[in-house]
């Protein structure tokens, strides 16, 4: 199969969809791999690596586009990118669809085969490719928060762990999933006041075992949630449903209730976000201020630390992007029913039902896509 990667093109966007080393391994299992020039710049990866592990190094994306039959990226297509797609071919990439009704249409009016990362599964019923992600993302999310706190970002002026003699910050993280432990995990090493809420008995005792007298859990009702937001300095939104619009948890209301300068971080912006207040902003401009309180709402957090990410993202996206090139798309998702469930859009049709939903479109079920 011929493999291509390109160069992001989203705002501070510095991860790379392949490393030099996934190269290798491509082409050592006999795939022509093409590389957009510059495409690895933003981790340190320049154009004599990639030739150097096989690839072939193209200028222009738009030769990338025509000739491979697996495009594999980080973030989702921009629409110059999403209008240079084939019928039949392959995007394997992040794409967050369910807030995305432009991009939807645009990829079921191109015919391409797109594979989610987000929605592949594991047998443990977990998101292996989004989970380190997830994990960068959460403890990014304290780092921004505790900058989002300075006076001269527009915060309260606080230190997240405190002084002797004068209190922490209080943190609360909504949601114990994969962003919210790791986000207790930074600030509760670093001296915060940390509450964790979720709605799971089953997580919050293992939260509960794992922090002991370091962080505080509490069960994630409508009262307890209006409660810790109101007295928290810094909120963290670390909700996820797998593949669908994130709830919208704190309302515009309880904002009211908060103390002036206290900071939100919505890392569940790439989903739509879970505060009603919410909209994507970028690393060029972060933040932005509703009645008093901060909020810090960038979707592709983990690209700020592209080398990092980058690396642990082809950790897990890699195994199954030779398994496509080495079997076929078909054969590929037909043996393995967790990279089945990755599948998106095929032929013009919304192939993820949370997907779907959230969008008012039709669901046809993703095995008729292998069995066609």
């Amino acid at each position: 199969m011929i493999v291509g990667t390109l160069r992001e093109i989203k705002n501070n966007e510095y991860r790379v969809g392949l490393t030099p080393e996934s190269v290798h391994e491509l082409t050592a299992h006999g795939h022509r791999v093409l590389v957009e020039s510059g495409a690895g710049e933003g981790i340190g990866a320049h154009d004599s690596l990639y030739a150097r592990a096989g690839a072939e190094i193209v200028e222009e994306p738009a030769a990338i586009f025509a000739t491979a039959g697996m495009i594999v990226k980080v973030k989702e297509p921009q629409p110059e990118e999403r209008a240079m797609l084939r019928p039949g071919q392959i995007l394997y990439t992040y794409l967050h669809l369910a807030p995305d009704p432009e991009q939807t249409r645009d990829l079921m009016a191109s015919g391409a085969v797109c594979i989610a990362y987000e929605t592949v599964t594991d047998g443990n019923g977990g998101l292996p490719l989004l989970k380190p992600m997830s994990q960068v993302a959460g403890r990014m999310a304290i780092q921004a928060g505790a900058t989002a706190l300075e006076k001269v970002h527009g915060g309260r002026g606080v230190l997240l762990g405190g002084v002797p003699g004068v209190l922490p910050a209080r943190v609360a993280v909504i949601g114990g999933g994969v962003v919210g432990f790791n986000a207790a995990q930074m600030a509760a090493g670093l001296g915060a006041d940390v509450t964790i809420l979720d709605r799971s008995p089953e997580v919050l005792e293992r939260l509960g075992i794992y922090f002991e007298a370091r962080a505080k859990t509490r069960f994630s009702n409508r009262a307890n949630l209006a409660e810790c937001v109101a007295e928290a300095d810094l909120v963290i939104g670390a909700v996820l449903i797998p593949g669908a619009a994130a709830p919208k948890l704190v309302s515009a209301d309880m904002l009211k209730t908060m103390k002036k300068g206290a900071v939100l971080v919505d890392v569940a912006i790439d989903q739509g976000g879970c505060f009603e207040t919410s909209h994507p902003t970028t690393h060029d401009d972060p933040t932005y201020i509703v009645d008093g309180i901060v909020h810090y709402c960038v979707a592709n957090m983990p690209g700020a630390v592209a080398r990092t990410s980058t690396y642990a993202l082809n950790n897990v996206t890699l195994p199954h992007a030779l398994r496509i090139a080495d079997m076929g798309w078909k054969d590929a998702l037909g043996a393995d029913p967790h990279l089945l469930d990755g599948l998106n859009v095929w032929d013009g049709r919304i192939t993820y039902r949370a997907v779907a939903e959230a969008l008012g479109l039709p669901y046809t079920p993703a095995g008729q896509a292998v069995a066609t």
